[in-house]
């Protein structure tokens, strides 16, 4: 394992306590991670491993006081947050956020909170995830979609499939779902014939444990839809639904959300901001980059992923981040009523 030396931890730590001050000045970095696999997948390049992310949580337990989210949102809000705050969260309800991530995070004391879409438990793949498996299991010949409307791709490399899998979901990401489900159960049925797998997300056992090791849970809807695509009744029921199986589970109250996609203005809007709060969450996060500050409304808080797998970059795109303090120009603005 290589450690970073002693000049990386105080010489990063004191740039970090400089832009992110405790108290009235502070600066909270939210970071989001999906998965954490346990070897390199040349299918799945933005996703961390299992040795990145143990060198990752190294220089944040170094450099940075990360925090449980609810408690960095209640400091926040109170103008108590101490310097260097940063809080960890993992989106959607994978697996490996159990099997692999939480072993990392427990074995160096981090918190982190894990937002569940509840109508992937028990053996459910997402749309994007289809497309992946579909493709990896794809003869590495040129394949036709023309007759889905997808074009021709060739599929006779690792890297080619990748750039098919990129296209693939760019072009279906916001069809509206019955019509997204039934164009990735065509393509999938041209790809391969071999079976998908049932074990990428969560069971309800797993989310169990998941809380009994310590991380937080949080609502994530029940079908991760884009919200605007669906009426606000809607909306409002599937988020019930997700959180009311998430409470069921774990016998406690949900108290933070995140937004599917997390895009503002293009996933969620002011409208969708303000049910949150009606609900009785105490918080939710966005996927805007950034970080949040005082002034921040709580509903929507900025996160970012460093993507640097050496430790040294990972540290210094994170301080970098911390610079987006002063605005925020992409988070919707509204009224903020801190409770």
């Amino acid at each position: 394992m290589i450690i970073p030396p002693i000049r990386f931890h105080t010489t990063y730590r004191a740039m970090a306590s400089l832009l992110s001050p405790a108290g009235n000045r502070a600066a909270l970095s939210v970071l989001i991670y999906h998965r954490v696999i346990p070897e390199p997948d040349a299918l799945l390049p933005d996703v961390v491993d299992a040795a990145t992310f143990t060198q990752q949580v190294l220089a944040l337990h170094t450099c940075f006081n990360v925090l449980p989210l609810a408690e960095a949102i209640e400091r926040l809000i109170k103008h108590a947050l101490p310097e260097r705050a940063v809080c960890l969260t993992f989106d959607d309800g994978y697996a490996d956020n159990l099997t692999v991530a939480a072993p990392i995070l427990v074995k160096y004391g981090l918190p982190a909170t894990c937002f569940i879409a509840t109508d992937y438990l028990e053996g459910g793949r997402m749309f994007n995830d289809t497309v992946i498996e579909a493709v990896r299991r794809a003869a590495p010949i040129t394949v036709s979609l023309d007759s889905l409307g997808l074009g021709q791709y060739d599929l006779s490399s690792a890297a080619k499939k990748l750039a098919a899998i990129d296209h693939l979901i760019a072009q279906v990401k916001y069809l509206p779902a019955a019509q997204r489900l039934e164009r990735i159960n065509q393509l999938t049925a041209v790809l391969t014939n071999e079976p998908l797998p049932t074990d990428l997300m969560l069971t309800g056992g797993q989310v169990q444990q998941l809380a009994a090791m310590g991380i937080e849970i949080g609502a994530h809807t029940a079908s991760h839809p884009i919200l605007t695509q669906l009426s606000l009744t809607e909306v409002r029921d599937d988020i019930t639904r997700g959180r009311a199986r998430l409470e069921s589970l774990l016998n406690s109250q949900i108290k933070l959300f995140a937004y599917p996609n997390g895009k503002p203005n293009t996933d969620y809007t002011a409208d969708h901001i303000q049910l949150i709060q009606d609900l009785g969450f105490i918080g939710a996060v966005s996927t805007a980059w950034g970080c949040a500050h005082s002034t921040t409304d709580h509903y929507q808080l900025p996160r970012f992923t460093p993507w640097a797998k050496q430790p040294e970059r990972f540290i210094q795109q994170l301080l970098r981040n911390l610079l987006r303090r002063q605005t925020i120009p992409s988070l919707l603005t509204r009224s903020i009523n801190h409770h």
